[in-house]
């Protein structure tokens, strides 16, 4: 996404639990949009978990990680992403609200961002609904590096990422083809489930 809308101010200046939630959304933004690197490996085999879900979701992840290899992790990522012809998964809100892509929910999402000044950088292909770009996105408004009304990570969740991408994670954790990723599925999971519960008792 073309996050021209930057403040000037850092993740720094937000406080810890948006902190925390901007940075484990760019996680999984970066690891649902391309396979990790040996450098990115070494450092997710170095989180500490804790006895919440969250934390144990972080300690299967660095265990996860610990044991993964570049080469590995580039063909799992492709056998569920991309395929020949198509994955085992298809990471896509439309897919999932519809049985197809490029339907009437990736519509409403791209009225919603439009509405936030929000659009798709020029030369990506993906389509805004794909989960990597919508975990990118809740990153960028969680953390303040896009400008938005308050309550706008509130809204886009609620509308666009609750309906499916919980499923989408269990999906992902239970795939035929994952070994590493299902890591990243229980994380995802548990994450979103975070994420519900806490909108749901601010309301």
């Amino acid at each position: 996404m073309d996050l021209y809308r930057h403040r000037p101010s850092t993740i720094d200046d937000i406080d810890a639990v948006d902190k925390a939630r901007a940075q484990e959304y760019a996680l999984l933004a970066t690891l649902l949009g391309r396979a990790p690197d040996a450098g990115l490996l070494r450092r997710l085999a170095e989180l500490c978990g804790d006895p919440s879900p969250l934390g144990v979701a972080h300690a299967a992840l660095a265990e996860a990680a610990s044991r993964a290899t570049r080469d590995g992790v580039e063909r799992e990522h492709f056998d569920l992403f991309i395929g020949l012809g198509r994955g085992e998964l298809v990471p896509y809100g439309s897919y999932y609200l519809t049985g197809f892509l490029h339907e009437r929910p990736l519509a409403r999402l791209r009225y919603d961002l439009a509405r936030l000044g929000i659009e798709r950088a020029p030369g990506r292909a993906e389509p805004e609904d794909h989960a990597a770009i919508l975990c990118e996105i809740m990153a960028g408004l969680v953390s303040g590096r896009l400008l938005a009304p308050r309550g706008a990570d509130r809204a886009l969740f609620e509308a666009h990422l609750a309906p499916w991408m919980e499923k989408f994670f269990a999906d992902l954790e239970r795939a035929n083809t994952a070994e590493f990723y299902r890591s990243i599925g229980a994380l995802g999971r548990v994450f979103m489930a975070v994420e519900a519960e806490a909108f749901a008792l601010s309301s």
